[in-house]
């Protein structure tokens, strides 16, 4: 894929924009400073108070109209940081203790604002309506839905909505989509096993929780091996248990915290079903009860095919077919109401030491790599219109 002189241009001013932003992040709902920031950096641009719409607290919208006929299209980014505490090294660390962009949100915004000031200065060629999303709280607990129940995306007519996420699994350059399911549906789960407490040299005088979650945990572990078809992906992962009070009590409560994926809405009920039904039989089995909670967070990534087929089109020789991820995404609640295209972006550079996963307290990446977003964003804009000329 060619990068235009136009988008090489805005390097300079993409890369300040990532590294402010870097150096703030904040937490779901709670970015103010962020939202500050980019009021200030859209207005320097040229887009006016009028075009600029804030229908959640840390939620901007702006909303570009073209000159010329075209489709209502929504691109979006993700605006917040993860609970991390940075360990990068680089002059424009994190300012704010304990919070980092450790999931490329900086890069992301850039991207966006890259795009926006492009915009501004095409106006006249702008087809349709643009609407840009800076959305707050993707890693939790999910802005996409939050700006959907306003209905103020549905009161503006979006017909498609494209969005895209820095990737350090793929070289820096790589454009990488598929047709269907691409990212998984995920949700919590949390088990809480309650016995009968009773002294370590007494256990017949009580129900003893942890041996019951033992049982429970063997049990859930079958589910994927045995009540799904060995053709479906899916995963059933348990990272925390805690419970018990002395090494000579048997203790009476015992909770288990853990995820679940799934590429189906089928297998994710089966899992659901069958994670209540082990749990509390086993339980049973031990004298104990079991109450099972379940936190069912974003739906599947559902790539558009012809949406896809325009992203390869862009995209070009840049463009390669990504397998499925397990991660998630709150960007595929929009994919329930809208037909929608989500895209990683590659930044892999081993020779520069680009190579830590997204979350990691060392993420980091070349600017550069951003004007590959912006100009499959100009491109789709393009495309999606019919070949209007940007």
């Amino acid at each position: 894929m060619q990068i235009t002189k136009e988008v090489t241009a805005l390097l300079p001013q993409v890369k300040r924009w990532r590294r402010d932003l870097h150096q703030i992040p904040e937490l779901g709902l709670e970015e103010y400073e962020t939202c500050a920031y980019l009021k200030k950096e859209l207005k320097k641009m040229g887009i006016r108070d009028s075009e600029v719409y804030q229908p959640l607290e840390t939620c901007l919208l702006v909303v570009l109209e073209g000159k010329n006929p075209g489709k209502t299209l929504a691109f979006r980014t993700d605006i917040d940081g993860l609970p991390v505490t940075e360990a990068t090294g680089v002059d424009f660390a994190s300012k704010n203790p304990g919070r980092m962009h450790a999931c490329g949100h900086d890069g992301h915004m850039a991207t966006m604002l890259g795009f926006a000031n492009y915009l501004v200065t095409h106006r006249k060629q702008l087809c349709g309506r643009v609407i840009l999303i800076f959305q707050p709280a993707e890693e939790g607990p999910g802005g996409a839905q939050l700006l959907l129940d306003t209905g103020i995306l549905q009161e503006l007519g979006v017909e498609q909505i494209i969005g895209l996420h820095l990737f350090p699994e793929f070289p820096a350059g790589v454009i990488a989509a598929r047709v269907g399911g691409m990212m998984a549906r995920n949700g919590e789960v949390t088990i809480k096993i309650t016995g009968l407490s009773a002294h370590g040299a007494q256990p017949q005088q009580g129900h003893d929780a942890i041996l019951a979650m033992s049982g429970v945990i063997q049990g859930l572990h079958s589910i994927i091996s045995r009540n799904l078809s060995p053709l479906e992906s899916a995963v059933l992962t348990f990272g925390k248990i805690t419970g018990g009070e002395a090494m000579n009590i048997i203790p009476g409560e015992v909770t288990l915290e853990g995820t679940m994926r799934a590429f189906s809405d089928e297998v994710y009920e089966t899992m659901v079903e069958r994670i209540q039904s082990v749990a509390q039989n086993v339980a049973a089995g031990y004298g104990c009860t079991a109450e099972v909670q379940f936190n069912h967070m974003y739906r599947v990534v559902n790539n558009d095919a012809s949406m896809v087929a325009a992203l390869e089109k862009v995209a070009k020789e840049s463009y390669v077919t990504t397998p499925p991820y397990l991660l998630a995404e709150d960007f595929s609640m929009y994919q329930q109401v809208f037909p929608g295209l989500f895209f990683f972006v590659g930044i892999r550079d081993e020779e520069k030491g680009y190579v830590h996963p997204l979350h990691s307290n060392k993420m980091q990446f070349d600017e550069k790599n951003l004007l590959g977003g912006i100009q499959c964003y100009l491109g789709l804009l393009a495309e999606l219109n019919k070949g209007a000329d940007l």
